[in-house]
């Protein structure tokens, strides 16, 4: 099968979700697919004049053979070209529906909603990585069920996390810089904590340099700047050792298609404190962590003071932690499960 791969900006440096792209990427050919790679320069998901050029550019060079897999970040760029997403069949990987994204100003948010609703039900097929995506994209966005398939992301052997060692209780929050993965709410929730022994470390790609410094500032305003490490995306090793020194994985995200940190922390045995934004929750069985509703800092923060007080607690949620991440598919298995799905 040939396959074009098109995404938003730079296969190399978008994170979060996106690694899933690279992964199946890499796995579809080594599997013996050919898989070529468009990446669109410009502005995503509100796409600005060079972000629509590209995107006009692509579809005009795809070979005739080829099947179009447009990652969602990238696919309101192609709003010009709807009936060609139809004779094409083209196929939309649909981490979440970016309309719903935090931040977005309400014409911005209206805009892409509409382009989405026009967009998504043209698609040949939606791989999506969530049954909550696709309960979504059925419900809001036009889409028919039988043209959606769910694929979650993998997940790789991890060793599992002996912890910190303490003393206190050391968390990792892992998501990008954006108001959607809730780091102020987080902040705020661990603030009120001041009498308990923890330290937080936030890892994750700036894309929005203006709500990075406005965390670091408000760490300060609160009082727990030399608690917090604010780091850069991580990967290999730093991140693996960084992951071996962590109590407790938290986040307060506002909306997930799938949560892949949240697996990654389960399968190394790590209890998780998490919002149910999206999908981010639905990996958590309730010995294994605490979940609460999205941006709700008073109920976050008494969780976390259970988790970070009561230590027989936490190592009864590491055990917990640990069944469930074994329970986990592994990236080959989802990378036949995708070729299937666009095949």
């Amino acid at each position: 099968m040939h396959i074009v791969f098109i995404v938003p900006g730079s296969l190399a440096t978008i994170s979060g979700g996106y690694a899933y792209d690279r992964r199946m990427i890499a796995l579809l050919r080594d599997s013996g697919h050919r898989v070529d790679v468009v990446e669109l320069g410009g502005r995503h998901p509100v796409p600005d004049d060079v972000a629509i050029a590209a995107a006009n550019t692509a579809w005009a060079a795809l070979p005739d053979a080829a099947v179009p897999v447009i990652d969602g970040l990238a696919l309101p760029a192609f709003a010009s070209l709807a009936a060609g997403l139809a004779s094409r069949h083209a196929v939309g990987l649909l981490h979440h529906p970016t309309s719903l994204e935090t931040g977005l100003s309400e014409s911005d948010a209206n805009a892409l909603r509409a382009i989405e609703q026009d967009l998504m039900p043209r698609l040949a097929r939606a791989v999506v990585t969530s049954d909550l995506t696709g309960k979504t994209l059925t419900e809001e966005f036009g889409v028919a069920a039988d043209r959606i398939a769910v694929v979650v992301p993998g997940t790789d052997d991890a060793p599992r996390s002996p912890g910190s060692g303490g003393p206190g209780c050391a968390i990792l929050s892992l998501g990008s810089f954006t108001p959607r993965k809730g780091h102020d709410v987080l902040l705020r929730s661990l603030a009120k904590l001041f009498d308990l022994d923890w330290r937080l470390t936030i890892a994750g790609a700036e894309r929005d340099s203006v709500h990075a410094h406005a965390l670091e500032a408000l760490a300060e305003e609160h009082g727990v700047s030399q608690r917090v490490t604010f780091l850069g995306a991580l990967s290999g090793d730093a991140l693996e050792q960084l992951w071996q020194r962590t109590d407790l994985f938290a986040l307060a995200t506002h909306y997930e298609g799938y949560g892949m940190a949240i697996a990654e922390a389960l399968k190394r045995g790590i209890p998780v404190a998490v919002t149910a934004g999206g999908a981010a929750g639905a990996l958590v069985t309730p010995e294994a962590g605490v979940v609460c509703a999205p941006g709700d800092e008073v109920t976050l923060s008494k969780s976390l003071r259970r988790l970070i007080f009561d230590v027989p607690l936490r190592q009864a949620a590491t055990e917990a932690a640990f069944a469930v991440g074994q329970t986990l598919p592994d990236w080959p298995t989802q990378a036949l499960a995708f070729a299937a799905a666009v095949g």
